[in-house]
């Protein structure tokens, strides 16, 4: 069934195993839910709870052992390598705990590296590029290397690196992990103003509850399975003042 307009992305029955020898591990026994386009949802669930897992297939970078995945009415599960890997490239960003930045190069040149997979004319890369980096409140460190930034300064390149095809759905992996508490909100008020003013699509990934509480939805797992789905009642700016 077609997913509804409404929901950017829905998984139904979604499972994953991973076989070693003869043995097998479940990472994930089956979840179901949806997420609107717009929505700020985060995924919570200790160490072995599947999240991590469950953020690789939500993002393409895996595919599960059985169940559907419709992201923005195509079911993607039968899609050849390319096909998915097109889609990632166009639809989707990531940041990640780690940065994951190019070493000895600039900011300019970090966030425009996205673009070299994309189908985005090569005349119009720096001005993409800058716009992200501007937009992310770097712009006076554009043509810095990445080394004479701090955390705070790299995974804001990150955001904008993720941003800079646009895509619909950012997903932030542990993103204030390596941060300090300043920093940390730094990058939330970020992610939560891409979300609430640009309409993005934010998936986070956190283990911490104050971090969580910046979203609309938390869904937390447990074991593979899905332990609660819930809205978020008093929903925490950057600053940590509630918003509705």
């Amino acid at each position: 069934m077609p997913t509804s307009s409404t929901n950017i992305i829905e998984v139904k029955n979604l499972k994953k195993s991973y076989h070693d020898g003869l043995e097998a591990t479940v990472a994930l026994a089956g979840v179901s839910f949806e997420v609107r386009k717009g929505e700020f949802l985060a995924i919570m669930g200790p160490s072995g709870s599947g999240k991590s897992t469950l953020l690789h297939l939500l993002g393409l970078l895996d595919t599960p052992t059985s169940g559907s995945y419709h992201f923005d009415g195509k079911n993607i599960v039968n899609f050849s390598g390319n096909e998915l890997a097109n889609l990632r490239n166009q639809k989707l960003g990531f940041v990640f705990q780690s940065f994951n930045l190019l070493a000895r190069t600039s900011v300019l040149e970090n966030v425009k590296l996205p673009l070299v997979y994309s189908d985005v004319p090569e005349h119009t890369w720096n001005a993409l590029a800058t716009k992200a980096i501007e937009s992310v409140g770097l712009g006076h460190r554009m043509n810095h290397d990445q080394s004479e930034l701090s955390g705070g300064e790299r995974q804001r390149v990150a955001i904008a690196r993720a941003l800079v095809t646009d895509p619909e759905v950012i997903f932030a992996d542990e993103p204030t992990g390596n941060l300090d508490s300043k920093s940390g909100k730094n990058i939330m008020s970020i992610l939560q103003q891409l979300n609430i003013k640009e309409g993005k699509t934010v998936i986070l990934i956190t283990h911490e509850t104050s971090t969580a509480d910046h979203a609309e939805r938390i869904i937390r797992l447990i074991d593979g399975t899905i332990e609660s789905d819930t809205k978020v009642k008093n929903r925490l700016s950057a600053d940590d003042e509630y918003v509705k």
